[in-house]
Parts: C-alpha cells; structure tokens; sequence
C-alpha cells in the first residue's frame, strides 16, 4: 500500500511481525507515525512533527492496545489540530491534567429544574464514552424517580 508520499506503509502483518533487535530500530508509516520496537519486544507509537519550529515526538500508545488504524486515526488528528495552530503535545498534557484531577464533594443533589448533579469524594472519575452515555442515562431515569429539592448525603 503506497501512502501519501508514494512510499510502502506499514501494514497490520508487518507490524505483528515485527521482532525485538540487538538496538530499538523504527517501522515509518508516513506523515511522522512511526513503531518504535525495542529491544525489550516493546512497540511504541511516536508520532514526529514540527511545531513553531521545534521538532517535537508523541508517544502514541503501545501495540498491541493501539493498532496500526488506531494509530493513524491519532496521527491525523493531531495534524489537523497543528493545522488548527495547536501544538498536540500541550493539548495531551491538558487533557492528562484534567483526567487528573480529582472529583471533590460529598452528595447527590436534585436542583429545582431537575438537573441531577453528583459529586465523588477525592475520587477520580474517568468514564468511556460509553460508560458516560450509561451513566447519564442512569442519571435521566433517576431523576423521574427522586422527587424535587431532595438532597441525599
């Protein structure tokens, strides 16, 4: 499979197949998405690029968690979002910094209007996609139920 400059890309097979050498050594995929395979059988995804004039690395993820798909998936949207003139490597960092942070208060509480509001004390609260639709839908059907102004330690 050629990619956007005309190059071989990795494929699915070539990146299972990969084995640890002597020196850590990088399969290229195209527009900066490399494997890194280490001695240890570690892979890594990196991604290289150039922001404000700075050569700059993100690590990606590790195989086999994130797939070549996935992988490239990541690469293009970080490209979009330097094309959109942020830099990827501050946009991960704020996004670690809030999965981070701790969730502080103590109750269940139902506001007048209805919204259901919750707090976890010192506790971290980190939810998929589709644990969050879950929860929120937990959280409509309970709202049916608590009868207004009703707060529950």
């Amino acid at each position: 499979m050629k990619g956007v400059t005309g190059k071989a890309t990795l494929t699915a097979l070539k990146v299972g197949n990969a084995k640890p050498g002597a020196k850590p050594y990088k399969l290229f995929d195209g527009s900066g998405l490399f494997l890194l395979v280490t001695p240890s059988g570690g892979k890594w995804w990196r991604l290289k690029y150039r922001f404000a004039g700075k050569e700059k690395q993100l690590s990606l993820g590790v195989y086999p968690q994130i797939g070549l798909k996935e992988a490239r998936a990541k690469r293009n949207l970080f490209r979009a979002m330097m094309a959109d003139g942020t830099d990827p490597s501050e946009h991960v960092k704020a996004e670690r910094a809030i999965q981070a942070a701790p969730v502080a208060a103590t109750r269940f509480t139902l506001d007048s209007d209805g919204a259901l509001s919750f707090r976890l004390i010192s506790r971290r609260l980190s939810l998929t996609p589709a644990e969050t639709l879950e929860l929120r839908a937990f959280l409509d059907a309970t709202r049916a139920v608590i009868p207004k102004e009703t707060s529950c330690p």
